[in-house]
């Protein structure tokens, strides 16, 4: 009879395993919890998988535990340097999703001694064969297929160790400082680039709409002096005519040199009265609005000649 005293074992959860296998082993019982799979050897010979459950174990046959596998989804984040065609280096960081297979549990348990550094050594191979042969730019673009060749080369490599890779993700690109500064304030000059040529483009058609109202303003403008000369044209030549006809022996020259003293002191009436006029000098005296009148004459007559001549 074996009595085992209770200071024999550890307190803690690695006492209560031990605990737990030892008495396994005396009753000849052994747990496998769930997601997991034991292998079992008998004389160092692997004998079979254990499934999940309490499984009989005959130590005195030789046979015994020789370790425990987990069936759970693992994750490998691996980060690599390497350099793009156009020779810049950068880290990629893959992350890679990966499980064993029930069905080969023997193959993942006996035939890799380190499977994570195993599937490190393959992503490493596949990114710096991929990644070499593309422009930064391209590289960021084409992170899927990137993603893709490293699933492909380690899916037909540890299908052999008993492994299934789940899923495969190239999660960052990261370029040195100093490139994403410079990567950074080129885009900062393209985006003001374009946004000096919109305003540039703005500023075109505010002055081409300008030009385009201060042509229409002095065409409406000449349309309005064409017609106000039209009527004083008009006004003149029905004075003239009803002065001649009221006032008998008086010529048109008479009526004209009139009118044009009348509008003479019209003029100065209005300067005179502008409150924001200046002071203006002009030579008057009786003979003033003769020379003014025959000035203004002699120039109608000779544009009348020109006019005749051409």
């Amino acid at each position: 009879m074996i009595v085992f005293r209770p200071s024999f074992f550890p307190s803690g959860t690695a006492g209560s395993y031990l605990r737990t296998a030892a008495m396994g082993n005396l009753f000849c019982c052994v747990q496998v919890d769930q997601s997991t799979v034991a292998i079992r050897e008998q004389f160092g010979k692997f004998d079979a998988v254990l499934e999940p459950g309490c499984h009989c174990l005959p130590w005195f046959a030789g046979k015994r535990i020789a370790g425990h596998l987990t069936l759970r989804l693992q994750q490998l984040d691996v980060r690599c340097e390497t350099k793009t065609k156009d020779n810049v280096f950068v880290n990629v960081v893959a992350s890679i999703q990966y499980r064993a297979l029930a069905g080969k549990a023997n193959d993942a348990f006996y035939k890799l001694s380190n499977t994570r550094s195993q599937i490190q050594a393959y992503v490493f191979d596949v990114i710096r064969a991929s990644v070499p042969k593309l422009n930064l730019d391209d590289a960021f673009e084409q992170k899927n297929d990137i993603a893709k060749a490293v699933e492909d080369e380690l899916e037909k490599a540890m299908s052999a160790y008993g492994f299934e890779i789940v899923q495969t993700l190239i999660v960052d690109i990261e370029p040195d400082e100093h490139v994403k500064r410079a990567m950074n304030e080129i885009n900062a000059a393209a985006r003001l680039r374009v946004a000096a040529n919109e305003k540039a483009e703005a500023e075109k058609i505010v002055q081409i709409k300008r030009a385009e109202g201060e042509a229409e303003a002095k065409y409406l403008s000449g349309l309005g002096i064409a017609r106000q000369r039209q009527a004083i044209v008009d006004g003149l030549r029905d004075s003239v005519l009803g002065f001649s006809v009221n006032v008998p022996g008086t010529t048109a020259k008479d009526v004209m040199d009139m009118v044009l003293i009348t509008q003479y002191f019209d003029t100065m009436k209005e300067i005179g009265a502008s409150s924001k006029a200046s002071s203006v000098f002009i030579p008057h005296g009786p003979g003033a609005v003769r020379d003014i009148a025959t000035q203004i004459r002699d120039g109608l007559l000779q544009g009348q000649a020109t006019t005749t001549s051409h």
